[in-house]
């Protein structure tokens, strides 16, 4: 919005020059983002325990958890509000890349509150059954496949880390490949969700490493230089990413152990087809592998315990997601999460450094 309207001021007036540059834009997405949050949060975080919005803990989970019960929950509500806003301002709208990203996240916000409503109305730690929340994301999903698939620069090809010419194309099985890569991130991001900061804190780093990935990618003296594809405005997604970056930064002041809100369904959800959607459409789905690898731990965590449990009749972890094995190993929260979050910088760093070892 601001790009529409002051930029083409800059022939009158230069100081609006300084709207053409991308950097200038995202850090500034970035920064308003995150006092958005810093400023909401205190009056959402009342409002929220005024409507008894509170997290319902799970009674096989760690006992520790239990005294966590009552603490406002939904306040991924307000990382969203603070990412639309300041995509809003910052970004060129005219962009296609950005209102698909923001349809991924606001269509997987509306499933994530929906799951959250029922929890709270039924005071209980059951919202949406496992079917419907994956039919509800798969349908989104399927919708943002198929309109990126309609565009007319896109490309079927997928971008495999560390080489330069393998790109194969999978045609039109691109379009639930996306699906998968869009769903398989929201519910892995949502799995990760259960200690304090423990998700926000890799979500931050994964919104970093992409806004460097969307801006390399929107970038064609970059993009030729790295040899990797060059996606024609895909650039204005890092101000979408930065904008994710920077409430996910504002929220964690609230988040952090211990935790004075809980984000819920309702961003866990969201963040995690964002930082899909994004992948997608810069081209580097798998790449999202690596930079989400505590996420991927997290979902495949869960994956091996139920399977060998129905197999075997035998647990793999003391208890799954990972984080709460550790718990039970006697790790304290706040350990778990920052050892967490350190994997989580050094798989980003190794991540970025793939645009070049190719």
């Amino acid at each position: 919005m601001l790009y529409l309207l002051l930029y083409p001021l800059h022939t009158q007036f230069s100081i609006f020059n300084v709207f053409r540059y991308l950097s200038f834009r995202l850090i500034y997405a970035a920064l308003t983002a995150f006092v958005l949050v810093i400023v909401l949060a205190p009056p959402v975080i009342r409002a929220l325990q005024s409507y008894g919005v509170g997290q319902s803990i799970r009674e096989d989970g760690p006992s520790r958890h239990q005294g966590k019960g009552g603490t406002p929950t939904m306040g991924g509500i307000l990382i969203l509000f603070a990412v639309l806003m300041s995509t809003l301002l910052w970004t060129d709208l005219t962009s296609r890349y950005v209102w698909l990203a923001i349809f991924a996240m606001l269509g997987f916000g509306i499933v994530g509150f929906c799951d959250d409503y029922l929890k709270t109305v039924r005071g209980k730690n059951q919202g949406l059954t496992a079917a419907q929340k994956i039919i509800a994301q798969a349908v989104v999903a399927l919708g943002i496949g198929v309109l990126f698939y309609a565009l007319p620069a896109y490309s079927t090809k997928l971008s495999v880390p560390f080489f330069k010419t393998f790109s194969p194309d999978i045609g039109l099985f691109y379009i639930p490949f996306a699906v998968l890569v869009i769903v398989g991130a929201s519910n892995a991001v949502n799995l990760t969700d259960g200690l304090d900061g423990l998700a926000i804190g890799p979500v931050m780093v994964a919104a970093l490493a992409y806004t460097v990935v969307a801006y390399m990618s929107g970038h064609k003296v970059f993009a030729d230089y790295l040899l990797i594809p060059y996606i024609e405005g895909a650039g204005e997604l890092a101000i979408f990413t930065a904008a994710i970056f920077g409430a996910s930064l504002g929220f964690l002041w609230f988040n952090t152990y211990p935790a004075s809100v809980f984000m819920g369904d309702v961003g866990s959800l969201p963040l995690g087809a964002a930082l899909g959607t994004v992948a997608v459409i810069s081209k580097h789905e798998l790449l999202l592998l690596l930079v989400g690898g505590v996420f991927v731990l997290e979902a495949l965590s869960v994956i091996f315990q139920v399977a060998s449990f129905k197999s075997r009749g035998k647990r793999v972890f003391l208890m799954a997601p990972i984080h709460h094995h550790f718990e039970l190993k006697g790790w304290e929260e706040p350990k778990v999460v920052v050892r967490l979050w350190i994997i989580a910088v050094l798989l980003a760093l190794f991540s970025l450094s793939t645009l070049k070892l190719r």
